[in-house]
């Protein structure tokens, strides 16, 4: 598992190997949840699937993209980040701190 960030911004990333295909677990913020999920196969477009209203499927999509092209296999990225009464502010830290994570793909 990695992290970035400290606080209430802290967003983390778990990889799990499922045979050939891998799967990323994102969280953080003060409750993680399933916000969204997104299936990249390589060579076709990701699939992409949010709960509600939740747009975590922004940075579980290039999270998934990501890992597909470099280890060229199908990747599952799944996972939410939730801050009470977030901020653009706020959001936009937890969204730099994803894309730390997305460089240790």
């Amino acid at each position: 598992m990695i992290t970035s960030g400290k606080g209430r911004y802290k967003v983390f990333l778990e990889k799990k190997y499922l045979d050939d295909d891998l799967v990323y677990m994102l969280g953080g913020g003060e409750k993680s949840h399933v916000g969204g999920a997104v299936i990249c196969k390589p060579g076709q477009k990701p699939r992409v699937l949010s709960v509600g209203t939740h747009r975590d499927y922004i940075v579980l999509t290039t999270i998934a993209k990501r890992a597909c092209e470099k280890y060229n296999k199908t990747v599952v990225a799944v996972g939410g980040i939730h801050i009470d009464n977030a901020t653009k502010e706020d959001i936009n830290i937890l969204v730099k701190n994803c894309k730390e994570l997305e460089k240790c793909i």
